[in-house]
């Protein structure tokens, strides 16, 4: 009992960090003859990890520290970030630096040019920012050669010549590991699937079948809708601001864990998953959209990264379910371990709605 609780303490202390917590890059490259254009965002935070820019130790980067970093960040970013044709290297010359806000909080952004010796049939890119820092970091590429508009995905050792489906694949898989807030609403629905409810007291499921049919439902219909919303706004047919969606993310998690402590809906938890996926559609979709794709590009991203989405998806679906299953019989699971995690998620979640929907600046 006494190390659930400081389990779930902790778990109420990491919510004053992000619910996703993935580091990721934004480049943007345009190639005209023997000149390129292009602009590279880091997370404010990832420089002040790379390089420290926090020069009074307050904890608060302000835009004075930022710039008075500008040199050494230059500096960081040419050693770690590289251009070529098949004639050589294409040095990189900074413009100008600026900042923006994008969902997950403020990035810097470096705009520069690159000049080329010969204009490059196939431009080589080297990538290794946030090394021996972040092994998790990703570089989002967008490159744009006369008509032709490609992405990707760098960051690791290896050259980037994957397919963009596999490259899609894989962020969508990140994404959804990353974003704990999505995966805690799903769990907190997906606990009680092993119990059915009779005269007001949770009871184990005589079977696995009837267990596997409502994490069936479950899932589908979660499924469903966030592709559904998912691809409305990835096709900028429907938009929701990104503070009011993140906020309601964050209550449908208290919504869906508080529902396994006080029972009101619990043969219809399918239908909790859609009316909230709905929702979440549009977070997953903020991804895409940060990403800076041309509409062209982002439909080519939107199938692989759904798909990307619901392999992670699964694969956590898969790996809790068969545990909680073997623990259904025993009181522990049942009037200990669901309602206590479910506290304590719905604190977490508590602790997420409070920050993005009153206190913006702390996310």
């Amino acid at each position: 009992m006494r190390r659930l609780t400081l389990l779930l303490i902790g778990l109420w202390l990491s919510g004053v960090a992000h619910a996703h917590v993935s580091s990721t890059g934004f480049l943007t490259l345009n190639v005209n003859g023997r000149e390129v254009e292009g602009s590279l965002e880091l997370a404010v935070l990832d420089i002040e990890r790379a390089v420290g820019i926090d020069a009074n130790r307050d904890g608060k980067i302000t835009w004075g520290e930022l710039l008075n970093s500008e040199h050494t960040l230059n500096q960081y970013v040419g050693q770690h970030l590289g251009l070529g044709a098949r004639s050589g290297a294409c040095p990189l010359k900074f413009t100008t630096l600026e900042v923006n806000e994008r969902v997950d909080g403020k990035y810097a952004r470096l705009a520069f040019t690159a000049h080329c010796t010969t204009a490059p049939e196939r431009l080589s890119i080297r990538y290794h920012l946030m090394e021996g820092i972040d092994p998790a970091h990703r570089g989002l590429l967008t490159l744009t050669m006369g008509n032709n508009v490609r992405t990707g995905v760098l960051g690791g050792p290896a050259a980037v010549e994957v397919s963009p489906f596999l490259q899609y694949l894989r962020v969508g898989v990140e994404h959804i590991w990353g974003g704990i807030d999505h995966l805690l609403f799903l769990i907190s629905l997906l606990l009680p699937a092993v119990l059915t409810r009779r005269n007001g007291h949770w009871e184990p499921v005589g079977s696995a079948r009837p267990a596997l049919l409502d994490i069936l439902r479950v899932v589908t219909a979660f499924t469903i809708a966030h592709s559904l919303t998912l691809s409305l706004a990835a096709l900028n047919i429907v938009h929701l601001p990104s503070r009011l969606t993140e906020s309601i993310i964050a209550a449908s998690i208290i919504v869906a864990a508080l529902n396994n402590i006080f029972p009101l809906v619990t043969e219809a938890r399918a239908r909790l998953a859609f009316a909230f996926g709905l929702l979440h559609g549009f977070g997953f979709a903020s991804v895409l959209a940060d990403m800076g794709l041309p509409s062209g590009a982002r439909l080519l991203a939107l199938l692989p990264f759904n798909l990307g989405i619901e392999a992670g998806q699964l694969a956590v679906v898969l790996a809790v379910m068969p545990v909680v299953y073997q623990l259904r019989n025993g009181s522990l699971y049942r009037d200990r371990l669901m309602p206590l995690g479910s506290a304590g998620i719905a604190a977490l979640a508590l602790v997420w709605v409070v920050q993005r929907a009153f206190l913006p600046w702390l996310t």
